[in-house]
């Protein structure tokens, strides 16, 4: 497998070949703050996100650390407490970074380049390293995104609903990995576009962060694209566990 999931962690090695990368997707930096004011009260976790993130580099030692979107929580001009989370992350980070821009990151760029860290912002439709693309999945990846042999995607959060033999439940984040349908990127493109061997859905990384319950009747997928895409996938809880299809979950 090109993507090597972290034991237990919303975290992954990819190998492009040339470099080891360490993935993540959803960091929602600030999110305490934001659910705040819509009356939810939550004591700030940036410490221990920051502390996270450094001791997945430090396990890892990739070349690069690369942020599958949505690095910060409110839509537009970032938050004070945002600024100061990724601020402080970016001091602690001794890899460069690599953000794949997502749809919370609107006006992300002017925080970045406050910093002298090495920092690079993708547009939209995601980037290319070697034979992995990239993108965060609210818009449609570019086309030579998806011509990679493995494609990574955020955005959406993925979870299941488990429950227990005395009906008590829980939401766990997992994994989606399968062979995806081209006919979704063709049909959008009015063009023959290729889609990859593997298409691989990161969980959310902020465990505050919600998500899409795939196994919940008349929960909707977010991207433009999926479910569709990816009709065959199946899902995995992070110890590594196999659920089989995230359809029958």
């Amino acid at each position: 497998m090109v993507v090597d999931p972290v034991p237990d962690e919303p975290a992954a090695t990819v190998s492009t070949g040339s470099e080891t990368l360490l993935v993540i997707a959803d960091v929602h930096a600030g999110i305490e703050t934001v659910l705040r004011t819509e009356g939810v009260e939550l004591a700030d976790r940036a410490t221990q996100r920051r502390a996270r993130i450094r001791e997945l580099v430090d396990r890892a030692a990739p070349d690069r650390l690369v942020v599958l979107g949505d690095l910060v929580h409110s839509i537009g001009t970032p938050w004070e407490e945002e600024h100061d989370e990724i601020t402080a992350l970016l001091d602690a980070l001794s890899v460069p970074l690599v953000l794949v821009k997502g749809n919370h990151d609107g006006e992300v760029e002017p925080l970045l380049a406050e910093s002298e860290h090495d920092v690079t912002v993708t547009g939209t439709d995601g980037i290319r390293i070697g034979e992995v693309g990239f993108a965060h999945g609210h818009t449609w990846p570019a086309p030579e995104v998806l011509d990679a042999e493995t494609i990574c995607l955020g955005h959406e959060h993925p979870m299941v609903r488990l429950v227990d033999e005395v009906g008590g439940s829980s939401h766990e984040r997992v994994w989606l990995r399968g062979s995806p349908d081209p006919e979704p990127f063709v049909d959008h493109y009015g063009a023959d576009v290729a889609a990859g061997e593997r298409l691989v859905v990161f969980p959310a990384f902020n465990d505050l962060s919600g998500g899409t319950r795939i196994n919940v009747e008349g929960q909707a997928f977010l991207s433009p694209f999926l479910p569709d895409a990816l009709d065959d996938g199946e899902a995995y809880l992070l110890d590594g566990t196999r659920l089989g299809s995230y359809r029958a979950v």
